[in-house]
């Protein structure tokens, strides 16, 4: 049960920062200076929400760079971005400064680790993903399985937690879309089942073109975008 939670509430937060990113013209902020940053994470580390929320959207740039690595897998790049956005929250969100790591390198890691588990899993049939398979290597080399980064650590629990308010009121607003609005989101971004269908599933599953389902997501995302920023979340 509390593996679906912490599921849903990662999925509600990338659906939330995806939003933010459409309705921006699909473009992301710049980084933030090597200063910036320093103070924006020491605010993190005292449980400042909004510097959380910056750090997340300030480094949305390193999650495009990442999916471009994957370019030859046949993979959409909307898709990638969707997942690699996931495991940027799951890295700010476990960060730990002690440890002397730089943020990018072990968001990096982070992202790339998450979109090598969606490829494995969309390579194999459902149920077949094997724990012990590598995907990555960690700094020193050393190789890294599923089990090695399927464990629920307390700060993933503290984040499902901390994140309830704002996850409920995202929830309201993807029932307040159209029918077929929340049917695309409700695919696209695996709600309810935690199954992320592509573009093109979608299309085939609901009869329309590709292009009509990345319209109709688009909307459905500024919709939100719009509905949240009126509830006072920005």
């Amino acid at each position: 049960m509390l593996d679906l939670l912490i599921g849903s509430a990662l999925l509600l937060r990338g659906l939330w920062f995806l939003a933010s990113y459409i309705s921006s013209g699909n473009v992301f902020p710049p980084p933030l200076s090597e200063k910036e940053e320093a103070e924006v994470l020491a605010r993190k580390e005292m449980g400042d929400e909004d510097a959380r929320n910056i750090l997340i959207e300030r480094n949305l740039r390193l999650v495009a760079h990442i999916v471009k690595k994957f370019e030859g897998t046949g993979e959409d790049q909307d898709d990638l971005i969707s997942i690699g956005t996931i495991g940027l929250i799951k890295a700010i969100d476990t960060f730990n400064q002690k440890k002397r790591t730089r943020l990018a390198t072990y968001a990096a890691r982070c992202i790339e680790n998450e979109i090598l588990m969606h490829l494995r899993a969309t390579r194999r049939n459902k149920g077949e993903v094997l724990l012990y398979d590598p995907i990555g290597a960690d700094k020193e080399g050393n190789e890294i399985t599923l089990i090695d980064v399927l464990g629920t650590e307390p700060d993933e629990v503290t984040m499902v937690v901390e994140g309830a308010v704002e996850e409920g009121k995202l929830a309201e607003k993807v029932r307040e879309l159209t029918r077929r609005e929340k049917k695309v989101i409700e695919m696209r971004y695996g709600l309810g089942d935690g199954l992320r269908r592509t573009q093109r599933e979608i299309s085939k599953h609901l009869g329309i073109s590709r292009s009509y389902v990345s319209r109709i997501e688009k909307r459905a995302l500024m919709k939100l975008q719009k509905g949240m920023i009126a509830e006072g979340y920005n």
